[in-house]
């Protein structure tokens, strides 16, 4: 667990957080602190698990009053800067819903330390009118980490997070944020945005395209940013957004060669695999290679994901593509053994395909 976030939570890292609290608050009592963290279910927890009881076991210790345990935090907030620390903004989430008046301007505070993207949707819930209003004023705040949670927190897909089903029925109240974030100068308020478009682009293709078609052109910083954001679309092979993007909605291409190192392989080992195109069109053809693998779930389903190989103008000519995909787990990615399969993917278009197979995880040699 020290790869992951969740295993950020080390004895070393508790000692430390505790002795910033001291300074702050001397009355804290970090024995108590630190045993209602190590219960007996500490070590199955998950990172947000973990998050929501820390948070917990603070509201235990801190001052009882809510907004003077807030008023702790927010003064240490400078001093805990990380993803380790999301329990600040979720402190928010779990015991503030009731009080606006100081757990919106803590939101904003505790955003450019961790991050209050997940925090601020319960408060969307609860309601939704008053919370994007304030989400549009973020929405031209100085510091881009505030710009940022703006779109990230109203996102109806965030991962992780609860989603937002009132913004999967009907996104317009999105769009003036959206709006007004979609010049902005920060790659990671871009990022941002483009990631809230393709949220939307899966219950509302139509609105997207719309606005990608209003939005696209204006400048490089504002295609990337569309195009970002019609990923999900250009994986699908809309007509609409291949064309939109210059690429050709049936494009005349042969796909030939693919190929395995190994048509078998163990969790944590490595797929090597190649295959070639031929283009066929006496012009030059604008094309997206991706190639896409139909993973083994824990339920014996599978479930698909891309990966862009390459995008480019492609003239009369064979080439040929070597690549290599990693089995190893990650934090965001578990495999489980079964008949798998690999397929090539132009513009949308499935063109080769083959099976191979995932082995439980290989034994380690002495």
């Amino acid at each position: 667990m020290a790869d992951t976030f969740a295993g950020k939570y080390t004895p070393d890292f508790f000692n430390r957080f505790t002795a910033i609290v001291k300074r702050m608050y001397p009355a804290f009592d970090s024995t108590r602190f630190l045993n209602l963290i190590d219960d007996d279910g500490w070590e199955q927890k998950q990172l947000k698990q973990r998050i929501r009881h820390i948070s917990t076991s603070l509201r235990l210790t801190l001052p009882e009053s809510y907004s003077e345990g807030l008023s702790v935090l927010s003064q240490i907030a400078p001093h805990c800067r990380g993803v380790e620390y999301l329990f600040f903004p979720d402190f928010v989430e779990v015991h503030g819903l009731d009080d606006w008046t100081v757990s919106i301007p803590a939101l904003e505070w505790f955003t450019p330390f961790s991050s209050s993207e997940f925090a601020v949707r319960p408060f969307i819930v609860q309601d939704p009118v008053r919370m994007m209003d304030q989400m549009l004023k973020w929405a031209s705040h100085p510091d881009h980490h505030i710009r940022r949670l703006a779109s990230e927190g109203c996102r109806p897909r965030l991962p992780w997070a609860m989603a937002l089903d009132i913004f999967k029925t009907d996104p317009s109240s999105i769009v003036p944020i959206l709006e007004e974030l979609i010049h902005d100068s920060s790659v990671y308020v871009q990022k941002s945005v483009g990631n809230n478009l393709n949220d939307i682009s899966k219950d509302h293709p139509k609105l997207v395209k719309q606005l990608a078609h209003q939005w696209y052109g204006e400048n490089l910083q504002t295609n990337w940013i569309v195009k970002h954001g019609c990923r999900g679309l250009l994986r699908k092979g809309d007509p609409d957004v291949l064309s939109l993007f210059g690429f050709e909605i049936s494009p005349d291409v042969t796909v030939s060669g693919l190929s395995l190192d190994e048509e078998s392989l163990a969790i944590g080992q490595t797929l090597n695999f190649s295959f070639s195109i031929r283009t066929n069109s006496s012009v030059p053809q604008r094309l997206r290679v991706e190639y896409a693998i139909d993973f083994v779930k824990a339920n014996g389903t599978t479930s698909r994901k891309l990966f862009k190989v390459t995008e480019h103008n492609f003239e009369k000519v064979v080439r040929q593509y070597v690549r290599a995909h990693h089995f190893k787990d990650l934090t965001t990615r578990k495999h489980y053994p079964g008949k798998h399969r690999l397929s090539i993917i132009i513009n949308g278009k499935e063109h080769a395909t083959t099976d191979f197979y995932v082995t439980a995880t290989a034994e380690l040699s002495c």
